[in-house]
């Protein structure tokens, strides 16, 4: 399965990059994330509040991945 992963905010900074693209074999976002983690040099990723979203539509890690998609990861945002 070939995807495109987007990296925003300081989770770009801290991966080196804006985006990129991935092939492997997933299910799941989580398991996306799982194979980023496992490459190294995405442990930003390994935070337990982060957010996500496949075709621009905010998801869990739960959420099944498809041939072609775009996933992203973004830190959560606070506000005051």
């Amino acid at each position: 399965m070939n995807l495109t992963v987007l990296y925003f905010a300081r989770f770009r900074e801290a991966v080196g990059r804006e985006q990129e693209p991935l092939t492997g074999d997933f299910t799941t976002l989580g398991s996306v994330r799982e194979h980023l983690l496992a490459l190294g040099g995405h442990d930003v990723l390994g935070e337990r509040n982060l957010m996500c979203a496949r075709n621009e539509t905010l998801c869990t890690l739960n959420e099944p991945v498809e041939e072609g998609d775009i996933v992203a990861f973004f830190p959560t945002v606070t506000g005051g």
